[in-house]
């Protein structure tokens, strides 16, 4: 028989502990900020601190999907002043193209946008995106569905969400995204 050197049982044990602390930890604000961009490269949100940022969690086969031209529209109406609206196409509701370029595609040509865009990015569960689950700590939202917003000021905090029903150019989205602009 064999015998193990206590220190190394120690040592074995130390690295398991610490292997699913590290599992456990939140990502890191790096993390959070981080997409990939459906065009290639990524989007940082730390490039937009001091701006208000809308993020959208959106999908191209959805009753909902309409709402990319307010999306446009909101973000033509503000982003000479600051404003960011960030598309993030995901595939957590079954109602999402196959790939980024279909998707790209697909928002190109049925709705013109220039706004920045994501890749098919999780939105809700274990593997949602660090951004979500940081919002869902803060605030306790998770996206129940496509289409769903969450307002991030200047200052880098959640200033309010809404569900799918509530159109981008609502007052409900437009009065505080306006404040925020005042304020800066």
């Amino acid at each position: 028989m064999q015998m193990t050197h206590p220190f190394r049982r120690i040592a074995q044990l130390f690295v398991l502990v610490a292997g699913l602390c590290a599992m456990a930890l939140p990502a890191t604000a790096a993390d959070r900020d981080i997409f990939e961009a459906i065009e290639g490269g990524t989007l940082d949100l730390t490039a937009w601190r001091g701006q208000p940022v809308l993020v959208v969690n959106t999908a191209s086969r959805c009753g909902f999907t309409p709402q990319y031209d307010e999306l446009q529209a909101l973000y033509d109406t503000y982003k000479d002043r600051g404003l960011v609206v960030l598309a993030v196409p995901s595939q957590d509701f079954k109602q999402e193209l196959s790939s980024d370029k279909a998707v790209a595609e697909f928002c190109e040509l049925n709705f013109n946008l220039t706004l920045p865009m994501t890749t098919i990015t999780h939105v809700k569960g274990p593997d949602a995106h660090p951004f979500y689950k940081w919002v869902a700590a803060q605030t306790g939202f998770v996206p129940g569905w496509n289409f769903n917003k969450v307002l991030i000021g200047p200052d880098g905090r959640v200033q309010g969400y809404w569900g799918s029903p509530v159109k981008p150019m609502s007052g409900a989205i437009t009065r505080p995204i306006e404040t925020l602009l005042a304020k800066g």
